[in-house]
């Protein structure tokens, strides 16, 4: 198959899932108890006032046409407006795409060179000290949850040694660039060890194979040999797991900036959960999705490239 025709079938495949995924997160929001007008009656509503804010928001129109007339806006890149404050949602996702962008692409920039070293230091002294070493600190470190180890490092190092900002309550994250060392070291720790532990594996597997061999008997430079040949084969599995991690980044996201008080789109997802306010919901749905299918996509083909004999899933 070639590069051409494996992405087509891809995107295809992309715009189905984003178009699942909008549709599951309209009808799951729609199945939590109350609604916006409930979340802006107050806490001793009247039900004729709850009713008269229904009809001004336009929720009591049947879902099933909300939900069509929502889907007709996709193609003008029209999302709509907040049930709760009227103002775009597109203004919404401008507002918190600036500290989440800054969070993400650092953490993509850090994450595959940081796994590749730590993998490929494993792998080339496979079962000594340092390989035991690492092991055992990736498996540590993969098995404690977000929020926990968000919280520990929280307690040591921004309370208890006050090396580090706690939060980033009122911070520019560009101006003072220390406010995200502990939210960055929390979304690294576990797809650092995941995958590094993935460059590992098709490392020790590489420089075994035949066609390593065969370049030694050639004559070529070890280096050469484990960098030139070796390694992109290990790198192929790696880079489709950073695609994967993406799934796991934007879920990670909302838990990190919800802990360190970051004024992302994680936070405005959490915000607009609690005031029911869909269409908010709804257009963080779509760029989470998107931006999820786009990297996944960029990934298989970049497997393609890495390793075109082996038979990529589709």
């Amino acid at each position: 198959m070639s590069l051409r025709a494996y992405a087509a079938r891809r995107a295809a495949l992309g715009l189905v899932q984003v178009l699942a995924v909008v549709t599951g997160v309209f009808f799951l929001v729609l199945a939590l108890p109350g609604d916006a007008a409930v979340a802006l009656a107050g806490d001793n509503p009247d039900p004729e006032r709850i009713e008269r804010i229904r009809a001004v928001m336009g929720l009591d129109r049947p879902a099933a046409e909300r939900f069509a007339d929502w889907l007709a806006g996709l193609p003008r890149l029209d999302l709509g407006e907040s049930v709760v404050s009227g103002r775009p949602v597109a203004e919404f996702l401008v507002d918190g795409a600036g500290p989440t962008a800054v969070l993400a692409v650092l953490v993509l920039v850090l994450l595959l060179p940081l796994s590749v070293l730590v993998g490929v230091l494993a792998a080339l002294r496979e079962g000594g000290p340092l390989d035991r070493a690492l092991t055992s600190v990736a498996v540590a470190l993969h098995a404690i949850p977000e929020f926990a180890l968000a919280v520990v490092l929280i307690a040591v190092f921004g309370v208890h040694l006050a090396w580090l900002p706690p939060t980033a309550v009122g911070a520019d994250l560009l101006a003072r660039p220390e406010v995200l060392v502990l939210p960055l070291v929390v979304l690294l720790a576990r797809p650092v060890c995941s995958i590094s532990r993935l460059v590992r594996a098709g490392m020790v597997d590489a420089l075994a194979s035949d066609y390593v061999r065969h370049a030694r008997r050639l004559g070529l430079g070890e280096a050469r040999v484990r960098f030139a040949h070796a390694l992109p084969n290990a790198l192929a599995p790696a880079v489709q797991q950073v695609a994967r991690t993406a799934d796991w980044l934007l879920g990670g996201v909302v838990v990190v900036e919800a802990v360190f008080v970051v004024p992302g789109l994680g936070t405005t997802l959490v915000d607009a959960v609690a005031a029911r306010d869909l269409p908010v919901v709804q257009g963080l749905a779509v760029v989470f999705a998107v931006t999820t299918v786009v990297v996944n996509l960029l990934a298989d083909l970049v497997a393609f490239r890495l390793a075109p004999r082996a038979e990529v899933a589709a």
